[in-house]
Order: C-alpha cells, then sequence, then structure tokens
C-alpha cells in the first residue's frame, strides 16, 4: 500500500539519540492504495470476482467484480459489477434472468487503537430484483467494510523492515494509536501518535 508519512522534523531529529515518542504524524492512504487492499482482500479469486452464490462452473450464480473507489466529500463510495444468473441449473445452463446491475455503498472512515475502519455502510444503489438484493446488502453492508480495514501500525512496520540495510539504522514502530481519519482531496489522512525506536 502506498503511504506518505510526515513527522515533525523535532520529533525525527530526537528519534536518531534513541527511542523517543513522536508528538504527531499524519499518514496518507491514497485512494488508489486502499482500492488495492479492497481488490487483494476481497476480490481475489478467479477473474478478480467475489461469489455471492455459486462458482464459476455454476449454471445459476451471483458475483461482484471492478470494485472501484471514490471519495464524495467526507466518505467512501465502493462501486462493485455485479453479474447474476438467476434460476434453476438445467443441462449445464441457467434458464431464469440474466442481470448485470452497478451496485454502490457509502462508508464513513474511523481510527480505533492502530486500525483505521470503516463504518455506516449505507446501500446507495442496488438492483431491483428482491433476490438479488438479498445477497447484495449484507455483501455491500458488512463483507466490504470489513475488507478494507487496514492496520496502520502493522504497515508502517512492513514498510520500515528493511530500514537498517538502505540506512544503517534499524527504524522501528513500537506504538501507534490513530486519533482520527479524514477524506481530504484523494487521501486518507490519518493523524497518529506513538512511539518510534532508531538503533
Amino acid at each position: 500500500m502506498t503511504i506518505c508519512v510526515r513527522v515533525l522534523f523535532s520529533g525525527l531529529l530526537l528519534a536518531f539519540l534513541g527511542s523517543v515518542p513522536s508528538r504527531a504524524a499524519e499518514l496518507k492512504v491514497s485512494r488508489a492504495a486502499l482500492e488495492r487492499t479492497l481488490k487483494q482482500q476481497l476480490f481475489s479469486g478467479p477473474d478478480g470476482r467475489y461469489f455471492l452464490k455459486g462458482s464459476a462452473q455454476s449454471a445459476c450464480s451471483v458475483y461482484a467484480e471492478d470494485a472501484q473507489l471514490n471519495f464524495i466529500q467526507d466518505r467512501i463510495v465502493v462501486r462493485v459489477k455485479t453479474h447474476a444468473k438467476l434460476g434453476k441449473g438445467v443441462a449445464g445452463a441457467c434458464l431464469g434472468i440474466s442481470l448485470a446491475p452497478v451496485a454502490e455503498v457509502s462508508l464513513a472512515p474511523f481510527g480505533e487503537g492502530e486500525t483505521i475502519g470503516f463504518r455506516d455502510a449505507q446501500v446507495v444503489k442496488v438492483s431491483d430484483q428482491r433476490e438479488l438484493n438479498f445477497l447484495l446488502a449484507p455483501f455491500l453492508g458488512r463483507q466490504v467494510p470489513r475488507s478494507m480495514r487496514v492496520n496502520a501500525a502493522e504497515l508502517l512496520r512492513k514498510a520500515l523492515a528493511g530500514s537498517a540495510a538502505s540506512s544503517g539504522y534499524k527504524v522501528t514502530v513500537d506504538r501507534l494509536k490513530v486519533h482520527s481519519v479524514q477524506v481530504e482531496g484523494d487521501n486518507l489522512v490519518v493523524d497518529v501518535d506513538g512511539d518510534i525506536s532508531v538503533q
């Protein structure tokens, strides 16, 4: 995940003297990085599809694909393409109807401990078919927000794992607490504080 971290200059200077609590930091997570996270965690099946019913081998199935994220005001809108073959499977074919609606859910970002999460899922757009909505509503309202959660401390620890080889200093994140998360332009801006050690 692509991130940008800005730490107060005095905090970094003091960090080189040992282990120092950070006074303030801002972590920026881009819209594209968040979209990649969702695709890696939820749409990792064959051809980037997530099956809500059936499988790629089923005559009748429902799946979502092509997740796209947009930041609108202070919320994240996730849009997915849905493909549904509803009916009865007969001799390898689905006798019924085929639908391909676009579905959308709007989410509010929040911070808790080390984690950037998403809540207040509001299903913005679904299909006109009751049976399809029965599958889409829980997927959009529960699966999508859970799959976008990001542990900011683990993300930074992974990013800093090779610091000793590249700089000669071993930089570690000992503690990180997320205070607030808000949408600014094309980024999620996360205000954090924590402890960084340099050896």
